[in-house]
């Protein structure tokens, strides 16, 4: 169930209307904004980082309400629910834009604009498996991302040596590309479900697996969208992932123009690439 935070009732005087006289005099509008976003990091830990601080997005309302003259609430709506959406970890947000002295015509009392929009954030997911059947393993997994992220695309195969213990077979290795409204934390956990359900242990590092899926990145860096963290259980972008041939290289494929923040600055893909060793690396015509 997706956690809520609401703030209902934010009131300022604005100047928004296609009458003259609504231009010229201005009038109250009331705003309710919902904001549907991951709850739990915050309730855990009592901290205020990890979750969004109502009282910003009540000035960030005000401030759209006093802001430049718009013709319709309905415009008036969209803005508060960008700024709103612009804010780490809100997925979905929705925007009522209450106009009580709007000049109807006939005795009412209140008319509203209500909006609905959802955020979708760039996501990069890197596959691997080398016991079983991999190629068939990554199949059945890319579809079941299918219903995790939106807008799937998916990069040719590659096998690659192992990293870690030897004697393992060599790993068959893809990316996939999408969108999701999920949190990271959220997605991470879905990641890891499927993982299970393919029958992933995590006993030994870097050894063989069943399945093994990567967040690499979330939030596009070229809008300054994506996250960074260094917590153990959520490191992003992923920490090895500019160094790894068999990440990059399908990468490339499947988003060329991709880029991959490391240490601080967003970084061409492709550029990454032509600076790892790929000597190892064969792609698969799957």
């Amino acid at each position: 169930m997706t956690d809520r935070i609401r703030l209902a009732g934010v009131r300022a005087r604005g100047f928004h209307g296609v009458l003259a006289e609504e231009k010229r005099d201005g009038q109250e509008f009331v705003v309710d904004v919902e904001l549907a976003l991951d709850l739990a990091p915050a309730g855990s830990r009592d901290d205020l980082t990890r979750t969004v601080d109502y009282a910003e997005v009540g000035a960030d309302v005000v401030a759209r309400i006093e802001g430049p003259s718009l013709d319709l609430i309905e415009a008036l709506a969209e803005q508060i629910a960008a700024d709103a959406l612009a804010r780490p970890g809100v997925r979905a947000v929705e925007v009522t834009v209450h106009k009580p002295e709007a000049p109807v015509g006939v005795p009412f009392g209140d008319v509203a604009v209500t909006l609905s929009r959802t955020r979708a954030e760039d996501v990069v997911v890197a596959l691997g498996a080398n016991l079983g059947d991999p190629v068939a393993t990554l199949e059945a997994a890319i579809a079941e991302l299918d219903g995790v992220l939106d807008g799937v695309r998916r990069a040719p195969f590659v096998t690659t040596d192992p990293v870690g213990p030897p004697d393992q077979p060599r790993y068959t290795n893809t990316v996939v590309v999408g969108t999701t409204a999920l949190g990271p934390e959220e997605l991470l956990a879905a990641l890891h479900a499927v993982e299970a359900r393919h029958g992933r242990v995590r006993d030994v590092r870097w050894g063989a697996r069943t399945l093994d899926l990567d967040l690499i990145q979330y939030g596009d860096p070229a809008r300054e969208r994506d996250v960074t963290s260094g917590e153990e259980t959520l490191l992003l972008p992923h920490p090895r992932a500019h160094e790894r041939a068999f990440v990059l290289h399908p990468w490339s494929r499947v988003a060329p123009d991709a880029l991959l923040r490391v240490d601080g600055t967003p970084t061409p893909v492709t550029e990454l690439l032509a600076g790892v060793d790929t000597s190892d690396l064969e792609e698969l015509g799957c």
